[in-house]
């Protein structure tokens, strides 16, 4: 008989891991216990407009590239990409924005425009972070985190200092201008932590941001998961939504040997879980669990977020596809995320308008938007605070870009802690998985295999590599190498 696996999930590390599986040889049938596929990555429609519900962000096309790759594919096989230019657009104060263009010269020049020296500096941090990437892309995210010895090669001991400086640290050292620091130190918030506590190192994700650019796949990510899910489907995976699972049993030999999908009891060979790694261990007699809950508490984790899907009877003026409000303090709200968790203040947030881009996303004449406050996890979460967050946002959105939008709402729905739980079993609501800090990285995150379950393995934000899609796409590549190679080892055919 042909060997045969089951998957939790249908987020991007779970469809990548069925890819490879299949690919391989194997039965692969994924279990989604929403209606949607896509995991964090579904899409909302509603009265014309289709909203991407989590990731919004195109970055380091080479893993797409090399993700589809694997399968004598390519990207543009199944969705249209666009370089967006300028990047992005972000406020620090009314009439005050700094547009970050898709040239790496022009960015450059961008800078010592604002402060005279800084161009050459940028120049220098960016030929350092390419060298970054490529030991990070060569070297390191594609390894499986079961060693320290994973990070050791020539090019690692040789910068071993940017693993204990910090990005601030580097920042705020060779760039005085606050504007300059904090579009520097934005692009490590998508590993889930603060830049005063991710290593130098992490600075490939400023060689990701402004050299590798911001891109968009027409029809949002949807159509990037769209994309995956039937490159899966041609390699003959099954996919089942609405089927949640609610116990994962384990038999004498300490191997599960079945799941409760909808309360039906489901035979399983081996099972690759890509939802919240905690949610599923909860889901093993206790005894098969590898982390305790005090484990997980004394993690840092990625923060929360509150969201909303807007729909304007407008297009908006004096904003980007992708638009960055940092026009209150940095420091302070990423304090009130990670140091004293409480809702902020004066909260900084994100805007994503793709409708600026791809008119099939909104109807002629209007605008779709999307709005993001990062969030410490767990917070009291309740329709009031959303209300009040709303308005707090809105009345800055009109004034920084100088236009009345309160009376141009057709719609909006909100998305915050509650519902990251609820939909996703997600450890204190976070969006973004663990936090990618120095003692949080490689071999030092949770295991891809499962330590005290034979056939269970583990994806996605919470294990190896990390936050991020790219990361999700890798975490799936890798526990499918583990699962082939335990599996030859021990000798199983294929028929």
């Amino acid at each position: 008989m042909k060997r045969t696996i089951a998957i939790v999930g249908s987020g991007f590390s779970s469809i990548a891991a069925a890819c490879y599986m299949a690919k391989a040889g194997y039965e692969v049938t994924v279990y989604e216990k929403n209606k949607d596929l896509g995991g964090r990555a579904r899409h909302f429609t509603h009265e014309g407009f289709t909203f991407d519900m989590g990731p919004t962000w195109y970055w380091m096309p080479d893993v797409f590239e090399r993700f589809f790759g694997d399968f004598n594919k390519k990207p543009s096989d199944y969705y249209e990409l666009e370089r967006l230019s300028p990047g992005y657009r972000v406020y620090f104060g009314q009439n005050d924005f700094i547009d970050v263009a898709a040239n790496i010269k022009h960015i450059i020049s961008t800078f010592e425009a604002i402060e005279p020296g800084a161009g050459r500096e940028l120049e220098k941090f960016i030929d350092k972070a390419g060298k970054n990437y490529d030991v990070a892309i060569k070297n390191l995210v594609y390894k499986p985190g079961l060693s320290p010895l994973e990070l050791v090669s020539k090019e690692t001991i040789t910068e071993l200092k940017q693993f204990y400086l910090t990005i601030s640290d580097y920042v705020k050292k060779h760039f005085k201008d606050t504007r300059l620091q904090q579009i520097l130190e934005f692009p490590v918030l998508f590993l889930g932590a603060k830049p005063s506590n991710t290593p130098l190192f992490y600075s490939f994700m400023n060689y990701a941001d402004l050299f590798l650019g911001t891109w968009y796949a027409k029809g949002g990510m949807a159509s990037v998961v769209k994309g995956m899910v039937d490159l899966a489907i041609e390699l003959g995976v099954t996919f089942k939504t609405d089927a949640n699972i609610s116990a994962i049993n384990v038999d004498e030999s300490g191997a599960v040997s079945s799941i409760y999908v909808n309360k039906e009891i489901i035979p399983v060979e081996r099972l690759i879980s890509g939802a919240d790694y905690k949610h599923s261990e909860s889901l093993l007699p206790e005894e098969f669990r590898a982390y305790s809950d005090s484990f997980w508490n004394k993690k840092i984790m990625a923060p929360s977020s509150l969201l909303f899907y807007v729909g304007f009877d407008k297009k908006l003026d004096n904003v980007l596809h992708h638009t960055l409000f940092f026009d209150t303090s940095f420091e302070k709200h990423a304090k009130e995320i990670y140091d004293n968790p409480a809702w902020p203040k004066e909260p900084l947030f994100y805007a994503s308008f793709p409708s600026m881009t791809d008119e099939t996303v909104a109807p002629v004449g209007k605008e779709a938007a999307i709005f993001l406050i990062p969030l410490a996890p767990d917070l009291e979460d309740t329709e009031e605070l959303r209300e009040k967050y709303f308005q707090i946002i809105l009345t800055r959105l009109e004034k920084l870009t100088n236009q009345t939008l309160s009376n141009k709402i057709l719609f909006k729905k909100s998305y915050c802690v509650q519902d990251f739980k609820d939909d996703y079993n997600s450890f204190k609501g976070n969006a973004y998985g663990m936090a990618n800090t120095l003692f949080q990285t490689a071999f030092l995150r949770p295991k891809l295999k499962s330590k005290k379950v034979k056939n269970l393995y583990f994806t996605g934000q919470l294990t190896v590599p990390g936050p991020g899609v790219p990361p999700s796409l890798i975490s799936g590549k890798l526990v499918s190498e583990i699962v082939v190679k335990q599996n030859t080892l021990h000798h199983e055919p294929v028929i």
